[in-house]
């Protein structure tokens, strides 16, 4: 079956690549950072580490090619890289030992300025802080869980690869990578991020219903489907070996389904506005870029949201078979 491609229609925007990372704590919270008020791209929102790929990520298929919207090398490198650069949490190996690097809070800091400024690239900046060894970031333990692509009616879009990615569990001695410098998150001085923490996914989700926190449709759904599985313990009552089940089921729940998480694509599109002033968001959908290519988004839920010039608000998600006769399709 052909590809319908929209590239050939002026109309439509081409969705710029990019990825980011649901970066997991050792005790299974999840990371979000602040963006600026100031910033060109969803200001003062929390959201997963992340960014446009740039041309020292690699190669990534042109638009109008389906694979430019396909998990691969460079959207990894792009992952972690961002992730680096926004929150300085480093995430790399030596190739030759498999050991991961690890680097003092000064240098750390001075890199991601070096690579933010394009003075140098992050792989160069790897191997020069490792001695010129080759050294390369952890992207084999990236878990792919889901493509988003911006609907066709907003001016900038993006097509974003998501990510998880698990930081070790210490072992019964409490050793672990965790522990090392190279893991606490903070911020970027301002220039992009004004905020950088651990949070459970559920305490992140009851600070958006609050309307303490801005989330974004991507993050409220992929928190909320996280929070499934990281969150069924009390704090009080976790273990190694609940923490380790956690992963473990979040894993199976990613891998499972027809097709799995990791290949899903959601382009969320807006049906209707309903009384209450939400609009009713399907996320059926792949995309304009993706019609008739046997991709597909998530058919059993919908998204409610209200949607005003501070972004949107109010989420919920709902089943499908649990809709108002109001928002029925």
């Amino acid at each position: 079956m052909s590809l319908k491609s929209p590239d050939t229609r002026t109309d439509i925007p081409k969705p710029a690549p990019s990825a980011s990372v649901i970066l997991v704590s050792s005790t299974n919270e999840v990371l979000l950072l602040q963006r600026t008020k100031a910033s060109s791209s969803f200001p003062s929102a929390h959201v997963f580490p992340g960014g446009n790929l740039a041309l020292q990520d690699g190669d990534c298929p042109p638009a109008g090619d389906p694979k430019r919207h396909e998990d691969s090398i460079s959207y990894r490198r792009a992952a972690l890289r961002e992730l680096f650069e926004e929150s300085g949490v480093l995430l790399a190996r030596d190739t030759s030992s498999g050991e991961m690097l690890t680097i003092d809070e000064k240098r750390r800091e001075e890199g991601r300025k070096a690579i933010h400024n394009q003075s140098i690239t992050f792989l160069e900046w790897l191997a020069r802080e490792n001695n010129g060894r080759a050294t390369e970031p952890d992207t084999e333990n990236l878990i792919p869980f889901t493509r988003w692509i911006t609907p066709a009616g907003v001016p900038n879009r993006y097509t974003t690869q998501m990510y998880i990615y698990f930081l070790p569990i210490p072992d019964d001695h409490g050793q672990g990578l965790d522990a090392d410098v190279s893991i606490h998150p903070c911020h970027d001085g301002g220039i992009e991020i004004t905020d950088a923490r651990f949070l459970e996914s559920c305490a992140w989700l009851r600070k958006a219903q609050a309307g303490q926190v801005k989330l974004l449709p991507p993050q409220y759904f992929l928190l909320s489907l996280a929070s499934q599985f990281l969150d069924t313990w009390s704090r009080s009552r976790q273990s190694l070996v609940a923490l380790r089940r956690q992963r473990r089921r979040l894993l199976q729940f990613v891998n499972a389904g027809s097709p799995p998480w990791t290949q899903i694509c959601i382009s969320p599109t807006i049906d209707r506005t309903l009384s209450d002033g939400r609009a009713l968001v399907r996320l059926d959908s792949p995309g304009p870029e993706l019609e008739g290519s046997g991709r597909s988004g998530v058919k059993d839920v919908v998204m409610l949201a209200r949607f005003d010039t501070e972004g949107p608000r109010d989420i919920e998600i709902i089943p499908k078979e649990g809709r108002t006769k109001e928002s029925k399709l």
